[in-house]
């Protein structure tokens, strides 16, 4: 985001402009977007049983290859953190705000993700989405297949968050970071680093004092272990699809999961749902799904379907980064928005392949 498209992206006209939207009544969307604290309690409640005590088994059956098991089950359930960062950063999770902010904080240090900077970073990758050159969460082209396979012990978010942590606790933020936080967040983000480091550097020291791994198996490691699961409900979001477009239809994937992986996913699924309305908490997704599908792509059927599709994408535009997925509307939606006029004339790739 320090080169130049991001720039071009502006020049463009393809920042702080007008999405797309399906039309829904005003008094629907009131009745969509009312928050309460009951679901995402009972959910949080849930997930933290599940965690704890999947937990706590792997720390009683150390030494037998039960804990293998124990570990595995709790390496998903620390990496279903990813989903609670998401909705509670959105503020959209409980009615009460307090009650975000600590599912939010502590769900960011679980995924190692430094929490005012990501809250700003995503707040970016909404208001420009897949947008070259602007949204921080993009995955670049040309794809690299070996990502796509060293993705599944995570090789990299990890390492690039433990780097900016550390960049932060003394006090320096990066070039991207400094184009989406605000200055007068820096200090916050430099305590935070801090506080982080702090936190890691004690539990790697508690591991290597009692020559013990356990401490790292709770804390920092699931995110190497668990995130094979993460990996698959989140990587069809947007890969393979449109970039520098202003209709979410075009460049996000609403995928048909299984109750399970709801649950781990906080129903983000339905993310073009999620993209064109963000203020619907995840309880009222599936809701939202039924009064906008007439106006979307059929969503792909199943985790299967879609991580096909993620990695023909990957394959095909690590030598062709124009390759785009068509994903066509039914006869009943509105007419695709692919944003201003200059976008077209400038970006021919992406029109020959859009039609």
């Amino acid at each position: 985001m320090a080169g130049p498209n991001n720039q071009l992206a502006i020049d463009k006209g393809l920042v702080t402009t007008e999405w797309y939207q399906t039309p829904i009544s005003r008094q629907r969307m009131k009745e969509l977007t009312k928050r309460r604290n009951g679901p995402a309690i009972r959910n949080t409640l849930l997930w933290l049983g599940l965690l704890i005590g999947s937990g706590v088994a792997g720390y009683l059956l150390w030494g037998t290859w039960w804990a293998v098991l124990a570990f595995a089950l709790y390496g998903v359930f620390y990496t279903a953190a990813d989903a609670r960062w998401h909705e509670c950063g959105h503020g959209t999770a409980f009615k009460t705000p307090w009650m975000n902010d600590v599912v939010y904080y502590l769900a960011s240090f679980m995924y190692l993700r430094p929490a005012t900077a990501w809250r700003w970073s995503h707040q970016r990758h909404h208001s420009d989405t897949f947008v070259a050159g602007r949204d921080p969460e993009i995955v670049r082209r040309p794809s690299v297949l070996r990502m796509f396979y060293l993705a599944f012990i995570n090789l990299f978010t990890p390492p690039n968050e433990i780097k900016r942590i550390v960049n932060h606790a003394f006090g320096r933020l990066l070039p991207d970071e400094r184009d989406y936080v605000p200055e007068s967040e820096h200090r916050k983000v430099v305590w935070e680093g801090r506080i982080y480091l702090i936190i890691i550097l004690s539990v790697m020291g508690w591991s290597l004092f009692t020559l013990d791994i356990r401490p790292m198996l709770f804390i920092i490691t699931p995110l190497f272990y668990g995130s094979w699961i993460w990996v698959i409900y989140v990587f069809p979001q947007h890969v393979g699809l449109h970039e520098d477009v202003l209709d979410h239809r075009l460049n996000t994937r609403t995928v048909y999961m299984n109750p399970f992986i709801r649950f781990l996913y906080l129903n983000m699924n339905y993310h073009i749902e999620h993209h064109m309305f963000p203020l619907v908490p995840f309880y009222n997704l599936r809701a939202l799904h039924e009064e906008m599908k007439h106006d979307c792509p059929t969503p792909t059927p199943n985790l299967w379907t879609a991580f096909k599709e993620v990695y023909y994408a990957f394959k095909m535009q690590t030598t062709n980064p124009y390759h785009v997925i068509e994903r066509p509307l039914p006869p009943t939606a509105n007419p695709y928005y692919y944003g201003p006029a200059p976008y077209l004339k400038q970006n021919p790739g992406v029109n020959e392949q859009a039609g």
